[in-house]
């Protein structure tokens, strides 16, 4: 498949109303796809899809509702037609020591993270095995293939995100619907809002992880690193162990990007996370 395959095409991706998810339907859009945009607050998602084309689609969706992500689903499908493309990108990501992390925001991490992809993976795929085709791109990070201190829920969702499209490639590899797995390292959202970064990894930008989505979609792939560097320092933990791991991480100080982190830089995104979690509004678009 090359890039013009991606022309007609439909899409439809979470989380879009900024950052990577924006990016990669602006990506999507420029080489030919039908793309829709799903996020909590819908006027600012459609807002987002006018800036990119009159002709994307913004609809109001919360990942970790199954009835409205069916509906975001559906009304895609009304719009633009059968959905080829689910890029699952809708994510959360409090920061701080495990300790001090409350139950609810434990519980929103997996509701959004976790469960939100896990939803819209077995929606698309009632659809695209019947048909024999289609692709879903579950967004992961770095994070779900090593420990970030500071990040330990959040870790354990990306972890789960890597599992569950990795299983779900090997269950359907005969049905003719595609797996990948994008996992972004330091990436310049909201979400690293107050964090320094690593030593010696570059920190991309969204349009450089979105232009690699665009690249797995049109010649698919399982498993993509932004940027590929990662991959190989990941491959190079896990065959050298725990011990080289966790020495490589102090000498870059990826032990302590998450824990030591300028709050008041962060004060906007915690202060919309919290109040997602107390459901008092929309949170703004979750975004990885």
């Amino acid at each position: 498949m090359s890039s013009a395959d991606l022309v007609g095409r439909v899409v439809l991706v979470t989380g879009a109303a900024r950052g990577i998810g924006h990016a990669t339907a602006a990506a999507l859009h420029a080489a030919g796809a039908r793309v829709a945009i799903g996020d909590l607050d819908e006027s600012a998602t459609v807002g987002a899809a006018a800036q990119i084309a009159p002709d994307v689609l913004g609809v109001r969706l919360d990942v970790s509702d199954p009835a409205a992500f069916s509906a975001a689903i559906e009304s895609t499908e009304d719009r633009l037609g059968p959905l080829d493309v689910l890029v699952n990108n809708a994510g959360i990501m409090p920061l701080g020591p495990f300790v001090d992390e409350s139950e609810a925001v434990a519980r929103k991490v997996m509701e959004v993270n976790v469960l939100g992809p896990m939803t819209g993976m077995r929606l698309a795929l009632q659809r695209m095995v019947p048909r024999g085709a289609g692709h879903v791109v579950n967004v992961a990070s770095v994070a779900g293939k090593a420990p970030a201190p500071g990040a330990v829920s959040y870790c354990a969702s990306k972890a789960a995100v890597v599992m569950m499209t990795e299983t779900a490639r090997v269950e359907y590899r005969d049905s003719g619907v595609e797996f990948t797995c994008v996992m972004p390292s330091f990436t310049q959202t909201e979400l690293i809002a107050g964090t320094q970064g690593t030593r010696f990894i570059q920190t991309v930008t969204p349009d450089d992880v979105a232009s690699a989505i665009v690249s797995a979609i049109a010649v698919p792939r399982a498993d993509v690193y932004v940027p590929r560097i990662v991959g190989g320092a990941v491959r190079a933990n896990q065959l050298l162990g725990r011990r080289f791991r966790d020495t490589s991480a102090r000498m870059i100080k990826a032990d302590r990007t998450f824990l030591e982190v300028d709050a008041g830089a962060r004060e906007v995104y915690d202060r919309r996370l919290a109040a997602a979690v107390r459901e008092e509004l929309p949170p703004g678009p979750p975004e990885n």
